[in-house]
């Protein structure tokens, strides 16, 4: 019913919260170059796709959202992001799971078939994100730069400061130097020594108020936002933006799918052929719902798709990663791209995995 797709949608949206929070809190620490900010450097090195590979393998879309989001503020290399999304599989792992396990709790054979074809799809997804992230951060690295940490603001402070303090000094010196050429002028020692001694002390006077002042205008113009709205409001305002948006293309597709059926979408799968799967699973992965990676894991295991089909569509799948990528419009070229070298990507690895299959069946 139309009740389940909601709960499902506010489920599936609920699951994201604690990682958009991380993330958030995260990003703040690095674009103000913390302590803890900086050790996030690991993920910009030489084993940034081997982690992203690794990170992606934990059945939720989650971490696929937390390395797209990093990559649009510039905190992560291309080479990571796609290692992430390859290795993403969502919620298929623990499907497969779940089946073996209802096949065991049945007496029915092929629960043990599941669990081998879960190992080495995972096996299959941390070798090719890894693949394809250290390709891609060889050939694109240069091109896509990543975003240098802002310096502390002290230092901006530093440097305002010093320069008026400077320009004050110079200032008085050329006043210093107009009096006491006036003075000469006329003649009079006296006038002289007791004028430089009163510039002296007004010019003192006027040091530490032109310095009152700087400090005052630094407070005024340098408003720094507090600890708390900077690492836990802003966080928490930016998550609810995007959970809003991950829930309204979850009703979305929720809903789409409820009017398709999953039945036909199911039949359209195993009526593909063994050599169109490949093409089609990962149009199927590309879908940013978790509803995708279910349908390609339940198939599967009725033996509706090969190994292959699976494995095409779930290194196509991203999860709710792509959502972040078009989330903002502002590189969709760049979004498109990516989605298209993935699709291309998933059908590759879906042929592949499909001749082998014929050779070792899983």
């Amino acid at each position: 019913m139309w009740y389940d797709v909601l709960l499902d949608a506010f489920i599936d949206t609920l699951k994201l919260v604690p990682f958009l929070f991380l993330m958030y809190v995260l990003i703040e620490l690095m674009e103000h170059n913390t302590k803890m900010g900086r050790p996030s450097r690991l993920l910009t090195g030489k084993a940034a796709p081997l982690i992203g590979s690794a990170t992606g393998l934990v059945p939720m879309c989650g971490f696929s959202v937390m390395a797209a989001k990093l990559y649009e503020h510039r905190h992560v290399t291309l080479g990571a992001l796609l290692a992430v999304f390859a290795a993403t599989s969502d919620e298929a792992a623990i499907v497969l799971v779940d089946e073996a396990i209802g096949l065991y709790a049945a007496g029915k054979a092929g629960g043990g078939g599941l669990l081998i074809s879960l190992a080495a799809l995972l096996g299959c997804q941390f070798v090719l994100g890894v693949g394809i992230g250290y390709a891609a951060d060889l050939i694109f690295r240069r091109r896509f730069a990543l975003a240098p940490l802002p310096e502390h603001h002290a230092h901006e402070h530093e440097h305002v400061h010093g320069h008026e303090e400077e320009n004050e000094g110079h200032v008085e010196h050329e006043e210093h130097e107009g009096h006491e050429a006036e003075h000469e002028a006329r003649g009079v020692l006296e006038e002289h020594e007791h004028g430089h001694e009163e510039h002296e002390h007004e010019g003192h006077e006027d040091h530490e108020h032109g310095e009152c002042a700087c400090d005052e205008l630094s407070v005024c113009e340098h408003k720094h936002p507090s600890a708390v709205r900077m690492y836990l409001v802003s966080p928490l305002l930016h998550m609810l933006q995007v959970a809003a948006f991950v829930l309204l293309v979850n009703l979305a597709f929720g809903f789409l799918f409820f009017g398709v059926g999953e039945a036909r979408v199911v039949g359209f799968l195993q009526g593909a052929g063994y050599w169109f799967q490949p093409l089609v699973c990962p149009l199927v992965g590309l879908v940013p719902n978790c509803a995708s990676s279910v349908i390609l894991a339940e198939v599967y295991s009725l033996g509706g798709i090969g190994f292959g089909g699976l494995l095409g569509g779930l290194v196509a799948n991203a999860g709710l990663g792509y959502l972040v990528l078009f989330g903002k419009g502002k590189s969709a070229l760049r979004a498109v791209c990516i989605l298209l070298a993935m699709y291309l990507f998933g059908v590759a690895v879906g042929y592949a995995a499909s001749g082998i299959a014929l050779l070792i069946p899983l």
